[in-house]
């Protein structure tokens, strides 16, 4: 129990941060940093509580039921591993926090960057402690999207809502593709279980879906981390405000792609195919970060390419197939973290103190900044792999891993420690011109601002990480020994392989290979400088290769060119063209499926006609038949006829025992004639276009009789095929014998929509919601302000004179029907009912007072709030699934009982009531703000017309 806590605590604690953060008002900026550096820590000990277990080879594991049919399980999961980049998370978060407090504006809005910051901290904390595959790949797009909404945090640029913008589309594609992926891992091993998929290693390698599989998983992580030739987005990413350069690209959304590399190093690596696709990718990605990172005048954009290059060094390092290679990129992932949040901060510091981060006009800063220079001067070193500090000791391991793999008889493998070398000498250059171009040389006054060092709390969280990369290079074994072991037992168990963390291994290649990348970064950068002070723009050697260019380029054929010839292939004009597509290729899917297999009726004999079925049925048949025909002349009597069928209907299910169907369809067919009522009013003017081509008016209705009547005669058919088949019933066998003992209730269609089906509902009345929003969204810009409706405020929307109906009594049945819905929806459980029939039911009543008063009368007297109704229906329906997670119970688990009251009777006391309860809200809300949307622009009709002669002509358009 204290592992569920503390995990589930880990990653809902920044949520509830992020909730409340968006609340507090914007002036409280100590509040919102004091909440989000609580969060932060508190995350940070709930991972420390859970360490002494893992470090002794223990995995903390929490698993929640979720579809336990399908092994889809809520699983939180940290060992060694996950509990390093836990620890980045968390750690590094909380000196962002710190650093954000005195970075951020008074004038920036402080509680949308907090309550960002701190979902996407949550994000980050649900992908590394996932122990379902599934789920991993749900905060895997969580943190695309935060990110996104942090990088376009200033959206008033143009530049942050470009950046952001090519960021979610390169990460979320890639996401998209690793989705895939799992879909296949998960299908090679038979579990989404992480544990199970780790010890299924040989079996995916020996798969003949292996390579797919792997090409989809590595395109999601190759994207995330900024790989050759997804890199480009990295660096346009910089828009966002630096405390969020420095957590995105040093220990959180860079890094995730590297965790999942890592994660299934023992599931997919050890194969040609993983060594050519990471070790080209990774190669390509180290050389050309380091290369272009010399030649940026930016402090962001250096250190964005600086991070392109050594996140292709750790995904070169896991490519070679090797156990010490492993070692290797694991330490640098930690020492990557620590150096470069420390120089992304200390950009921040002088663009913060001076007004500019370009090094063409920054100069001399040591001497105004001296505190800042010394952190800066020692983070970059680290940075460069200068010794006793901790970006040289992974640096040694990956030059001796280097040097190992050249042993193999490829051009790749060969060319590898020629390549470290020079990655060596680009990143002792680019390190150079960022601490010599900023802080030495002569004085400037060509700066915004006048430089100084940064307030005391502001500069401590550099002091912090910059402290760690000296300890860790002076003493490696006794610090961060422990912790490397226990993250790469974690991953290799019982293959780990020895390994020495001392500073001094003697005078071996690898270090002559230090010292050659020092020297030759030193020649570098002098024979560059002159080129570099300059302030020459762009890259020499690779000016035409523009990333944010050929993207731009790409986005435009695919969003505009080709989307425009697809919409030209395949789409049309207007609905009933799409309408008659979609009939045609369902007719020809079926009757392809006919030919195949043909279709013959069944056994069972047909019972005698009933004479009032058929009479019904002939009323029924010639009300869709007028409709159809009225259609062309009338639509209001259209709608009309329509409505009569739809009450044969109803009376249909009655004869044939289905009360629950015949509920539902007659009050669906009342809400959706009122709402197509107003509708009609609205829709555009028929007109035949004689002459341009098109079928004559004759012609096209015989055409399309005949496909509406090939396809009524096809279902026809079917369903006479189906009739007279024997049914099985044990599906119907199975619910109709647990829907008592099981869900508690005796009426089998509510217990199986709200238990049995539940999840299906609840995705069911969540669509409803977003086409509700849709509606509103798409109609609200054509709303009238009222001054500009002709037509008496007092007048507006009220139909119920034009009826003839009494207004009084309209308002008179308000709670009558109230008190039928609040009736419905408390027998759905045992009789016909339940919360879609109420919700309609309640609905129906909000439309009778918009007839009798209209909707200012609405709106004043009622004051139904419908967003407020979808939002708790739907909060209370996931609430209801979500609480049987906390008695141990998988999701939307059903607990019932039943309560006598005296004369009421018995009463439900099901859970599924309360989910019914939240289906109610969502529908009535739903409804009404449908109608509001289309009444307040029916309204606008009103400007040149009478009320009673825009109801009379509202059919009268051809």
């Amino acid at each position: 129990m204290p592992d569920a806590f503390y995990l589930s605590a880990a990653i809902l604690l920044p949520y509830l941060a992020a909730l409340i953060a968006a609340l507090l008002p914007a002036n409280a900026r100590n509040l919102e940093a004091w909440l989000a550096g609580g969060a932060a820590s508190l995350s940070l000990l709930m991972v420390w509580l859970l360490y002494p277990g893992i470090s002794r080879g223990g995995v903390a594991r929490f698993e929640i039921p979720w579809v336990p049919e399908l092994g889809l399980n809520l699983i939180l999961r940290m060992d060694g591993y996950a509990s390093i980049f836990a620890v980045m998370i968390t750690g590094i978060g909380f000196l962002v926090v710190l650093y954000a407090r005195y970075y951020m504006s008074k004038d920036d809005p402080i509680p949308r960057f907090f309550a960002f910051l701190l979902a996407f901290m949550g994000s980050m904390m649900g992908l590394v402690l996932s122990g379902n595959l599934i789920q991993m790949v749900f905060f895997w797009e969580l943190t695309s999207l935060f990110s996104f909404l942090l990088i376009g945090y200033w959206y008033h640029s143009a530049q942050a809502r470009d950046g952001a913008r090519m960021a979610l589309t390169v990460t979320a594609s890639g996401g998209l593709a690793l989705f895939a992926g799992v879909l296949l891992l998960g299908h090679i091993v038979g579990s989404y279980d992480l544990d199970v998929v780790l010890a299924s290693g040989e079996a995916v390698r020996g798969h003949p879906l292996y390579l797919v599989t792997l090409v989809l998983i590595l395109l999601g992580a190759l994207t995330k981390s900024a790989q050759f030739p997804f890199h480009f987005w990295l660096p346009h990413a910089m828009a966002a405000p630096t405390p969020v350069s420095a957590y995105l690209h040093s220990a959180t959304l860079v890094k995730a792609g590297i965790f999942l590399m890592t994660r299934l190093w023992p599931v997919l690596a050890g194969t040609d195919e993983w060594f050519w696709i990471l070790g080209s990718a990774g190669l390509i990605t180290l050389l050309l970060g380091a290369y272009v990172a010399i030649f940026q005048h930016d402090l962001k954009g250096l250190l964005a390419y600086s991070t392109i290059s050594h996140l292709g060094l750790i995904t070169l390092l896991l490519s070679l197939n090797s156990e010490l290679a492993l070692v290797a990129a694991i330490f640098h992932t930690m020492n990557h973290a620590t150096f470069k949040a420390s120089l992304f901060m200390a950009a921040g510091i002088i663009d913060h103190e001076t007004g500019t981060r370009d090094i063409r006009r920054l100069s001399g800063l040591n001497r105004s900044m001296p505190f800042t220079a010394r952190l800066a001067l020692v983070a970059a070193a680290a940075m460069a792999g200068v010794p006793l500090l901790n970006g040289f000791i992974s640096k040694e391991m990956f030059f001796t891993e280097a040097l190992t793999a050249s042993n193999v008889p490829t051009v790749l493998h060969s060319i590898l420690p020629m390549a470290a070398t020079v990655a060596g000498i680009f990143a002792v250059t680019y390190s150079l011109r960022f601490i010599h171009g900023a802080f030495f040389g002569p004085d400037t006054d060509n700066l915004p601002r006048t430089p100084h060092e940064p307030p005391q709390w502001m500069r401590l969280p550099v002091e912090v990480l910059v402290f760690v990369c000296m300890v860790v290079g002076i003493l490696p074994a006794a610090t961060v020994g422990p912790f490397l072991d226990v993250a790469v037992r974690s991953v290799l168990g019982e293959a780990a392989p020895s390994y020495s963390l001392a500073v001094w291994h003697g005078v071996n290649l690898p270090l002559v290979m230090s010292l050659i990348a020092l020297a030759g970064g030193v020649l570098l950068y002098r024979l560059l400088q002159g080129h570099l002070n300059a302030g020459i723009e762009g890259t020499p050697l690779l000016s035409g290769l523009d990333g944010r260019r050929i993207f731009d380029q790409t986005m435009v054929f695919l969003s505009w060119r080709f989307a425009r010839r697809l919409e030209r292939l395949l789409g049309t004009s207007g609905l009933q063209m799409q309408l008659r597509l979609m009939v045609c290729v369902a007719f020809l899917a079926a009757g392809w499926a006919l030919w195949q297999y043909g279709l013959r009726p069944g056994d069972v004999a047909l019972t005698g006609a009933d004479a009032a079925v058929a009479l019904m049925w002939v009323v029924g048949s010639a009300c869709a038949i007028g409709a159809a025909y009225q259609a062309k002349y009338h639509r209001l009597a259209a709608l009309i006829l329509l409505g009569g069928a739809g009450l044969v209907t109803c009376l249909t299910f009655v004869w044939f025992s289905a009360p629950d169907l015949a509920v539902t369809q007659l009050l669906v067919e009342v809400v959706t004639a009122v709402l197509l009522l107003l509708g009609l009013r609205w829709l555009p003017k028929r007109t035949e276009q004689a002459g341009s081509g098109r079928l004559p008016a004759r012609l096209r209705r015989a055409r399309d009789f005949l496909i509406s009547l090939g396809a009524g005669a096809g279902l026809t058919a079917l369903s006479y095929a189906t009739m007279t088949r024997p049914s099985p019933d044990g599906i119907s066998r199975h619910f109709l014998e647990r829907a008592y003992t099981e869900g508690g209730g005796t009426n089998v269609v509510n217990v199986i929509l709200v238990d049995f089906r539940g999840f299906d509902t609840l995705g069911e009345i969540t669509v409803l919601g977003i086409v509700a929003l849709t509606v509103f969204a798409l109609l609200r810009r054509f709303r009238p302000a009222p001054e500009s409706i002709g037509v008496p405020e007092q007048q507006q929307g009220n139909i119920g004179n034009w009826l003839l109906v009494p207004g009084v009594i309209m308002r008179l049945l308000f709670p009558v029907i109230g008190v039928v819905a609040v009736f419905l929806l408390l027998r759905g459980h045992d009789l016909p009912g339940g919360g879609f029939a109420a919700g309609l039911m309640m609905s129906i009543a909000i439309l009778l007072q918009y007839m009798a008063g209209g909707t200012r009368w609405v709106e004043d007297h009622l004051r139904v709030h419908p967003l407020r109704w979808m939002g708790t229906g739907l909060l209370l329906a996931a609430g209801t699934g979500t609480a049987a997670i906390a008695f141990g119970q998988p999701f939307l688990t059903s607990y019932f009982a039943y309560a006598d009251l005296g004369l009421l009777g018995k009463l439900p006391l099901a859970s599924a009531v309360l989910f019914d309860l939240g289906v109610f809200a969502l529908v009535f809300g739903a409804t009404v703000l449908m109608l509001i949307a289309i009444a307040h622009q029916s309204v606008r009709s009103q400007r040149t017309a009478p009320p009673v002669r825009a109801l009379v002509t509202a059919g009268e358009d051809d």
